[in-house]
């Protein structure tokens, strides 16, 4: 009984909150403008003479030579001498392999655990 009432309440909330929020129709609204119809005249003469930023084309110029910080020999011999290095994947030249390093447990406790775990059993903490 009571999850009908419940329904019931929510579907006459969801019924009144649609019906709050209806708007009414004013009508066309008259265009206000401060500006007079031959500055609007000049302002379009001005924007239809002007390049269109939005224009498909407008992008598809040469583009313009690119100065480059660093000559292009310089350049080169720095990449050479990365690709030669230890790992030319390392965030900086000469940082080399991680080295190994060895562990302080012991190998059989570890697989002792692994077991134990594998079986469910409760692991010692």
């Amino acid at each position: 009984m009571k999850t009908s009432n419940i329904i019931a309440a929510a579907a006459l909330s969801l019924l009144a909150a649609a019906g709050a929020q209806a708007e009414t129709y004013e009508g066309v609204q008259a265009p206000v403008s401060a500006n007079s119809r031959a500055d609007v005249r000049t302002q379009a003469v001005v924007a239809a003479h002007s390049e269109n930023p939005y224009a498909e084309g407008v992008s598809s110029r040469v583009a313009p030579i690119l100065t480059a910080s660093a000559a292009r020999d310089v350049v080169r011999n720095e990449a050479v001498a990365a690709a030669r290095g230890p790992n030319p994947y390392a965030e900086g030249y000469g940082q080399g392999a991680t080295p190994v390093l060895a562990s302080t447990v012991d190998r059989a406790a570890v697989r002792a655990e692994a077991r134990a775990a594998a079986r469910g059993q409760q692991l010692a903490l």
